[in-house]
């Protein structure tokens, strides 16, 4: 079979979702699954590389001019851009607290729902990578339609709690909007994330996802464990940090469930 890049944006319009950190532990799995992955910090809290390197190494690289805000702002081929994370087969391209104008910078822009693809346009045409995964923002902006219109599918992590599903109908009625535009745009499906199994407002919230019109639940879902805060704080994803953590086999069986979906 010819291999294909797909790029998968994680995106969800309520901050706290866990959608970074699905990013980052799900981009991790894959690689140690020998897939090749290109991870993209699209956030400008700049905690996806922070999940893979030291705060002082992260905001050496936010100063540089070798992040993707300016490669956005000057409209760049990424290929120069990416930098090499301490693991096999992963790589990332760096965010900058500067993407907190990005919004402006697009403003003007010919086609600026566009821009973020072009620059992706070579990367994705090599096929180098089995995967680019891009964590976009906690936001229904200009930025976050960039990324989607760059993107072929769309995880959405929905945390487990009485508000995880606050805002979720907006992000359905963006998601619409987005396919006016890039209508090969398809929802891969939604990750249960932070579940507390003994709470009754887990099994709510899966209720409700799953009565969704055409609206695919993973399976696997994450459930809240500390080691996750401690990865973090040791700036690794949980497989590195501690391999038998139950957090660390559950990113792994929900790696391994999104991979299925091509085979």
């Amino acid at each position: 079979m010819e291999k294909k890049t797909r790029i998968i944006a994680f995106a969800n319009n309520k901050g706290g979702s866990g959608k970074t950190t699905s990013c980052a532990n799900i981009g991790y799995s894959l690689a140690a699954m020998g897939k090749k992955v290109l991870l993209i910090d699209g956030d400008m809290q700049l905690n996806l590389s922070l999940s893979y390197f030291t705060e002082d190494e992260v905001l050496e690289m936010a100063a540089s001019e070798k992040n993707l805000y300016h490669a956005i702002r000057k409209q760049d081929d990424l290929t120069d851009y990416v930098i090499h994370t301490p693991y096999e087969n992963l790589d990332l391209i760096p965010s900058s607290m500067l993407m907190s104008g990005m919004e402006y910078e697009l403003f003007t822009k010919w086609q600026r729902e566009f821009i973020l693809k072009g620059c992706l346009k070579n990367i994705k045409a090599a096929n180098t990578y089995d995967y680019i995964l891009i964590d976009a923002p906690p936001t229904l902006g200009g930025w976050v339609m960039n990324i989607l219109c760059a993107s072929d599918y769309v995880i959405m992590p929905v945390e487990a709690s009485p508000w995880g599903l606050f805002g979720v109908a907006n992000m359905f009625e963006f998601l619409e909007d987005v396919r006016r535009i890039n209508e090969n745009l398809e929802l891969l499906g939604i990750a249960i994330t932070k579940v507390d199994a003994r709470k009754n407002y887990y099994k709510q919230t899966c209720e409700t996802l799953r009565s969704a019109d055409n609206v695919h639940v993973f399976d696997n879902i994450i459930r809240v464990d500390s080691e996750v805060e401690w990865a973090q704080d040791d700036s690794k994803p949980i497989l590195v940090h501690k391999a038998k953590a139950r957090s660390a086999g559950e990113y792994m069986e929900l790696a391994k469930e999104i991979d299925r979906t091509w085979q």
